[in-house]
C-alpha cells in the first residue's frame, strides 16, 4: 500500500538544466525535467537528462512524451517511448512520466503496462492525458490495477481551481493506493487547493522571464512558428517563487 506524505511536497516543471538547479535552490522536493512546454512537454534531450542528474541531490523525473497533441501515439512513437526509458533509466532518473490513451478516450492498458514494466524500478507517474480520459473514475481504477505510483490531474478542468471538485473526489477514493497530485497552482491558490483536496504532491511551474543577454537583435525574423514566442526572453525557474509556493502551502495543511 502507497502512504501519502504528511509534509507539503512540490514537484516543479522545469525545461532546462538551469531551471532545475532553480528549482532545487528553492526547495523543491523534485523536479520534471521536460521539453518544450510551450507544448505541455515533451522528453528532453540525453544530455540535458544526464546533467541534470549529475548536478541534482533531489529527485528527477523526466517526461517521456515523443510530440505534442494528443495521446494515441503510432507504432514508431511508441517505440520511440521505450528507448527513452532505456535512456532514463541508464541516465539515472528517479521516475517516468508516461500517459498513453485508446482513441475512445481510455487508458491504453497494454501499452502503459509494458511501459510500467521497462520503466522499473523507477517511479511512474500518469501525466495529464488522464484530464483527457472520457472517465476519470474508471481510469483512476486502471491506473491503480497497473501499479502506477501517482496521477497529474487539474481535475480534468483547464485550470486547477475549476477542477478542485473532481480532484478531491479522486483523492478521496485513491485513498493509499495512489497518489493524486494535483498540477499548475499558484501562490494565491496553493493554500485553498491543499485544503480542499487534501492532497500532500502538488505539481506547477514557478517561473519568471529572463531577458537574453544578445546585445545585436534583429526584429525581422523569428524561429518560434506561427505562435511567434519571444525570441530575447526566456522563462526560468523562480526559487523565491518556489519558496512562496511552499510556505503559502503549507498553511492549507
Amino acid at each position: 500500500m502507497k502512504k501519502s506524505n504528511p509534509k507539503l511536497f512540490l514537484e516543479i516543471c522545469v525545461d532546462s538544466v538551469e531551471s532545475a538547479l532553480r528549482a532545487q535552490a528553492g526547495g523543491a522536493q523534485r523536479v520534471e525535467l521536460c521539453d518544450n512546454l510551450m507544448e505541455g512537454g515533451t522528453t528532453p534531450s540525453a544530455g540535458a537528462l544526464e546533467l541534470a542528474r549529475q548536478h541534482l541531490a533531489i529527485a528527477l523525473n523526466v517526461i517521456i512524451r515523443p510530440r505534442g497533441g494528443d495521446f494515441f501515439y503510432s507504432a514508431i512513437e511508441y517505440e520511440i517511448m521505450r528507448r527513452d526509458i532505456a535512456i532514463a533509466k541508464q541516465a539515472g532518473a528517479d521516475g517516468v512520466v508516461i500517459g498513453l490513451l485508446n482513441p475512445n478516450g481510455t487508458v491504453d492498458k497494454k501499452r502503459v503496462k509494458t511501459l510500467i514494466d521497462l520503466a522499473r524500478p523507477m517511479s511512474v507517474t500518469f501525466h495529464r492525458a488522464f484530464d483527457m480520459t472520457r472517465d476519470p473514475f474508471a481510469a483512476l481504477e486502471t491506473l491503480i490495477a497497473l501499479g502506477i505510483d501517482r496521477i497529474l490531474t487539474t481535475g480534468q478542468e483547464a485550470t486547477v481551481s475549476e477542477g478542485l471538485e473532481l480532484i478531491a473526489e479522486l483523492v478521496k477514493r485513491a485513498g493509499n493506493r495512489i497518489i493524486i497530485m494535483p498540477g499548475g497552482a499558484k501562490e494565491h491558490n496553493i493554500a485553498r487547493v491543499v485544503k480542499i483536496t487534501g492532497a500532500r504532491e502538488f505539481h506547477m511551474t514557478a517561473s519568471t522571464v529572463i531577458e537574453s543577454a544578445m546585445r545585436y537583435r534583429n526584429p525581422r525574423p523569428f524561429m518560434g512558428g506561427a505562435l511567434r514566442p519571444p525570441e530575447y526572453a526566456r522563462n526560468l525557474t523562480d526559487p523565491q517563487r518556489v519558496r512562496a509556493l511552499m510556505r503559502r502551502g503549507s498553511q492549507g495543511i
